[in-house]
């Protein structure tokens, strides 16, 4: 996709931007996210099998969460929806957070989401009385401040920050199996210790998160690099957003669009969130 394309799907956006000079107690995370069911789902009758949830803390800290169930797992869509609430549920009762600003702290506090939300799916397993990999997901879990992000990753799909200055920072890389169309899920053996878990500290302008069915657009897939003319659009759509429902509702419009799903034909999730 080129740039051109992008800006065609979101320039119908509210222009009434907000001013970048305003102090950092007053600042706040704009969200937009949105998970939609792929062409291959919609021929078949399945339903999506991502999820996204995300909440902003009263400290300004937006937790967010993106993860894309299984394609063979019979109730992947149920792993996903677990994974993505209990890791932001986690991290959003978690005590004294804004304390946690040494990478030791946050690298603890992520990885704890991680096992929270495969005990409470192994759990949910349990209680369906069906194997756990019938709940297989990935899972990305952002943390996010003015000055800092916090990520961890365990299968495909991608992260990335975008500081003051427009520039693009890749947090994770995906993650794939034998195959290239294989990857780790959280309920994987050996999972948690193969997650991927990373701070970046700068002016924190911008994250974004995404499901593996965007990868070819948002990637150069040879070397994992974020696609500038995928993330740079974005981020301008997010400058003027005034109404996140009405916002999502362009999102969701843009992740089904005919050129979008020429592209690709699995299952979607952007979540995007800007700190005006």
């Amino acid at each position: 996709m080129n740039n051109h394309e992008n800006q065609h799907h979101f320039q119908s956006a509210n222009h009434n931007g907000r001013s970048h000079c305003a102090s950092i107690d007053q600042l706040r995370w704009q969200t937009v996210a949105a998970s939609v069911r792929g062409v291959s789902h919609e021929k078949t009758g399945q339903p999506c099998q991502d999820a996204n949830s995300w909440k902003v803390l009263p400290e300004g800290i937006l937790v967010a969460a993106v993860a894309d169930g299984a394609g063979s797992a019979m109730l992947s869509e149920i792993g996903a929806n677990i994974a993505v609430q209990i890791a932001v549920e986690t991290v959003c009762t978690a005590k004294n957070i804004l304390q946690m600003l040494d990478d030791k702290s946050l690298r603890w506090l992520l990885m704890s989401a991680f096992k929270a939300a495969r005990f409470e799916i192994e759990i949910e397993a349990s209680v369906r009385q069906i194997a756990v990999r019938e709940l297989a997901t990935t899972l990305i879990l952002i943390v996010a401040a003015p000055q800092w992000v916090a990520v961890a990753q365990v299968g495909d799909g991608v992260a990335i920050a975008g500081d003051a200055e427009g520039n693009i920072i890749p947090l994770t890389t995906p993650q794939f199996g034998e195959y290239i169309n294989e990857t780790i899920f959280l309920i994987s053996p050996g999972a948690l210790d193969q997650t991927q878990v990373h701070v970046w500290r700068g002016d924190t302008a911008y994250v974004a998160a995404l499901s593996d069915g965007l990868q070819m657009l948002a990637l150069n897939m040879q070397d994992n690099v974020p696609h500038a003319p995928f993330f740079k659009p974005l981020f301008r759509f997010m400058e003027h957003v005034t109404d996140e429902n009405s916002a999502t509702e362009q999102l969701v419009k843009f992740l089904t669009s005919p050129r979008v799903r020429e592209k690709t034909n699995d299952d979607l999730t952007l979540l995007v969130a800007r700190l005006s």
